[in-house]
């Protein structure tokens, strides 16, 4: 049921009657907690900054009575910088449309049409996708920084900022072999797998449309010990390569407790998680289920919290060798990825537009008969110092 990207008129927004249902979910955890913990910063440029510094290391002072001052000693700071991202929508209803609310598509019953002002309920809507545009680049986003307007600003997101503390869950031995447009056959000599197991390239070469990330299974259409096909699903339609091309793959580990508290130190060891009422693991399903395994197998416990939460945000809780950890679903977040948020340090970013604010709605000039309103914003996200931040990648689903 796509949405149509044209006047909305009567004949391509029909009315029903009944209760509406909304089929796609809009919640934004990682956005609505920074939100709920900070409330947001305010930039009068396109690009922000901010500044991080570390300590020397601890050591026991070698100081001799009346000695004279050692000499002296400055800590150097740094700049961090990201930009703001515009978001910007249109929506345009007819007049007909916004009038005939008695029309309806369908069965002539006593139900009446639950959206009665057309105009309100596209713009409501339309922002929630926004919202859900913010959320997913605040987590995934590339950053870009244009040198002039032919292209676009864009925001650097979490998992991109994290390059510290990275935790890869594929084993170092990678295989590589060569995929055939002719037959969608990737074909090694003793290769090892299983059908259904799943992998993830790291490099695909010129095979098109394979791509580096993203987690395959093993079809058992076409196996045999030296060669096989991959599906995006398992038992899925087998991917048609259509370019021929040499293929570097690891097999996908799942997490583990081992996994998750190694990556846990590698944050804790850099100045991160160290406030447990913001120290959270922002995953998506399949991840959220895998750690609930990992931790009760491994003897320790899930609690869900029925009156705590971040940032308004509800969440639950592990126990792992660094403290109590928090677990937030975030539908954004990839599905063969999780990551290690120090959240206190996380903000969003917002540049004011003069006499609008952050984010607005304001009627545009009519070319016809219809209304339009333009919706308008522009955020980043402010992520703190990322070696605060970790992320495991390459995870089996």
């Amino acid at each position: 049921m796509a949405g149509i990207t044209a006047l909305g008129t009567t004949y391509n927004l029909p009315n029903y009657g009944g209760i509406l249902f909304a089929l796609t979910p809009a919640d934004t955890p990682f956005f609505s907690a920074l939100g709920g913990l900070a409330g947001g910063g305010q930039s009068t440029d396109t690009e922000f900054e901010w500044s991080t510094y570390d300590l020397r290391a601890a050591s026991q002072p070698n100081v001799l009575e009346g000695a004279d001052a050692p000499t002296t000693q400055e800590r150097v700071r740094a700049q961090v910088k990201n930009v703001t991202q515009i978001h910007q929508e249109q929506v345009q209803v007819s007049y007909t449309k916004q009038a005939a609310v008695g029309r309806k598509a369908g069965l002539a019953n006593f139900e009446p049409n639950p959206v009665t002002s057309e105009l309100d309920w596209q713009t409501a809507q339309m922002l929630k996708q926004m919202v859900r545009d913010i959320d997913f680049s605040y987590i995934q986003g590339a950053y870009q920084l244009p040198t002039d307007n032919t292209t676009a600003r864009k925001t650097r997101g979490l998992l991109s900022a994290i390059v510290t503390n990275v935790t890869d869950a594929q084993p170092a031995a990678a295989q590589t072999g060569a995929a055939a447009a002719s037959t969608d056959v990737i074909t090694l000599a003793t290769h090892g797998l299983s059908i259904n197991d799943q992998i993830v390239f790291s490099n695909v070469g010129a095979a098109t449309p394979l791509v580096v990330g993203t987690s395959y299974y093993v079809s058992a259409t076409g196996f045999t010990t030296g060669a096989f096909e991959v599906s995006l699903t398992p038992g899925g339609t087998v991917v048609n390569i259509t370019v021929d091309g040499t293929v570097v793959w690891d097999k996908a580990v799942a997490v583990s407790k081992t996994l998750v508290d190694a990556t846990l130190q590698a944050a804790y060891d850099n100045g991160g998680i160290s406030e447990q009422a913001t120290a959270t693991l922002l995953c998506n399903s399949a991840q959220k289920r895998a750690i609930t395994t990992a931790y009760v197998t491994a003897g320790n416990y899930v609690q869900k919290i029925l009156t705590g939460n971040i940032g308004g945000v509800r969440v639950d809780q592990i126990d792992t060798d660094f403290g109590t950890l928090n677990v937030m679903m975030d539908r954004q977040m990839p599905q063969n990825q999780l990551a290690i948020v120090s959240m206190e340090m996380c903000q969003p970013v917002f540049l004011e537009i003069p006499g609008k604010g952050h984010f607005f709605s304001e009627p545009l000039a009519r070319t016809g008969s219809a209304d339009k309103v333009q919706i308008y914003g522009e955020t980043g996200l402010a992520y703190g110092n990322e070696k605060a931040h970790a992320k495991i990648v390459n995870l089996a689903v």
